[in-house]
C-alpha cells in the first residue's frame, strides 16, 4: 500500500473512532461519612447506537461486585447493603451518575461505570470509567443561626423561631443556650430549632447554639451570639365608671333599691292642698306599704309644678280622669277626719318621708 493509501486508512479510522460514544467523569472524589455523594459518569450518544446496558461495580479488597444494573427489564440493585442507598437518574439521557446516600466507611473503593451500546449491525460497543471514592469523617463546622440578625427586636405576644445549621458528618446534635451573668450560660433545649409560641419581655437576652458530631471527638462548635429584644406592648384597660345624673326630672342610681311613691302623687295632685292632700296622703301611704312588700324599683321620678302643667296639656284625657278621681276622694274627707290624731300622724310621717327624699 502506497503512502496515499495509508493516509486514507488513517483518516477513516480517526473519523470512525470519533463517531463512537464515550464516557466522561472524574478519577477521584471525597464523600462525607453518613452524608451523600454523586459519582459522575456521563456520555454522548452517537448516531446509529442505542443503549443496551448500564452498570456500576465496586472493587474493594481485590474483589469486584456489581452494585447496579440497568437493562431492558429495568433497574436492579444487586448488593443488599446498597439497597435503598444508591440510584441512577432515569429521565436524564446521557447521565449515568451514581448517587450514594448515607455513606459508610466500607463504601471506600473503586467504582466503575460501564455502558454498553448496540449498533445498527447488532454489534456491541462497551465503555468503562473508574472513579476512586474516599469516605472521610468530618467534624461539625461552626454553626450559623438562621432567622435572625445579630440584633432582633420583636413585640411581646409575637411568635418567633431560630434555626442552628452546621455542616459535617451526620448525625449532628444541636443545643441552645442563653447567656447569663459573669460569662455563664443556661441550657435551654436540644435540637436544631428554638421557638417561642408567644414572646414575653422576660425572653429578652443573648442566645447562641452549639453543634457537635462523633467525628469531632466531642469538640462542640459554638455559633455567634444573637441579641433578642422583646418590646412590651402597652395593654388597654377598660375602667368601669359609675355615672349618676339627672335627665328630664329622672334620677338614675346604681345604689340600694328604693321604693317608688304612689302614682297618685304625679300630675295635678302635686298642686292640691288642704283636705284633698290629706286624703291623697292617706291613700298614698297605704299604697306605699303594699308596694314595699312587692318588687323593688331602681328609678325614682320627680315632677315639678311646671312639668305637671305641661303633662296636663299634652295628655288631657288621662290627667282629667285622675283629677276627677282626686276630687271624689276629697269630698269623702270630712273635717272630723282631718282632726283625727291617727290621720295627723300619717300626714306627718308622709311629709317627713318626702322631705327626706328632697321633694
Amino acid at each position: 500500500m502506497g503512502e496515499a493509501g495509508r493516509i486514507v486508512v488513517f483518516v477513516m479510522t480517526f473519523i470512525s473512532c470519533n463517531a463512537l460514544p464515550g464516557l466522561s467523569g472524574v478519577h477521584q472524589i471525597t464523600g462525607t461519612w453518613m452524608g451523600s455523594t454523586t459519582v459522575p459518569c456521563t456520555y454522548v450518544s452517537a448516531e446509529g447506537f442505542t443503549l443496551h446496558t448500564l452498570s456500576w461495580s465496586l472493587e474493594r479488597d481485590s474483589r469486584v461486585s456489581t452494585i447496579f444494573l440497568r437493562d431492558d427489564s429495568g433497574d436492579h440493585i444487586l448488593l443488599a447493603n446498597f439497597r435503598g442507598r444508591v440510584s441512577v437518574p432515569k429521565h436524564s439521557p446521557g447521565d449515568a451518575s451514581l448517587l450514594i446516600e448515607k455513606l459508610e466507611m466500607p463504601d471506600n473503593g473503586h467504582y466503575t461505570c460501564q455502558v454498553v451500546w448496540r449498533s445498527t449491525d447488532n454489534s456491541l460497543i462497551k465503555r468503562e470509567l473508574t472513579t476512586t471514592v474516599k469516605v472521610v469523617k468530618v467534624a461539625a463546622t461552626k454553626p450559623i443561626i438562621r432567622g435572625a440578625e445579630p440584633g432582633l427586636a420583636l413585640p411581646a405576644g409575637a411568635s418567633a423561631s431560630l434555626s442552628c445549621e452546621a455542616s459535617g458528618s451526620p448525625p449532628i446534635s444541636y443545643r441552645w443556650f442563653r447567656s447569663g451573668p459573669a460569662g455563664t450560660a443556661e441550657l435551654l433545649s436540644s435540637g436544631a430549632q428554638l421557638a417561642w409560641p408567644s414572646l414575653r419581655p422576660s425572653d429578652s437576652g443573648t442566645y447562641f447554639c452549639e453543634a457537635e458530631n462523633r467525628a469531632g471527638a466531642g469538640a462542640a462548635q459554638r455559633s455567634d451570639a444573637v441579641q433578642l429584644t422583646v418590646t412590651d406592648v402597652p395593654t388597654t384597660t377598660a375602667t368601669l365608671q359609675r355615672n349618676v345624673g339627672t335627665t328630664g326630672g329622672h334620677h338614675s342610681t346604681t345604689g340600694s333599691p328604693r321604693v317608688a311613691p304612689s302614682p297618685l302623687l304625679y300630675g295635678p295632685a302635686a298642686a292640691l292642698g288642704g283636705a284633698a292632700l290629706g286624703a291623697l296622703l292617706a291613700a298614698g301611704l297605704g299604697w306605699w306599704r303594699r308596694r314595699s312588700k312587692e318588687e323593688p324599683l331602681y328609678e325614682v321620678a320627680f315632677r315639678s309644678t311646671a312639668e305637671v302643667a305641661l303633662l296636663h296639656t299634652e295628655g288631657e284625657a288621662p290627667a282629667k280622669s285622675l283629677q276627677e278621681e282626686m276630687y271624689s276622694n276629697t269630698e269623702k274627707t270630712t273635717k272630723k277626719d282631718r282632726k283625727n290624731p291617727e290621720y295627723e300622724n300619717l300626714v306627718t310621717a308622709m311629709e317627713s318621708q318626702y322631705e327626706v327624699e328632697g321633694i
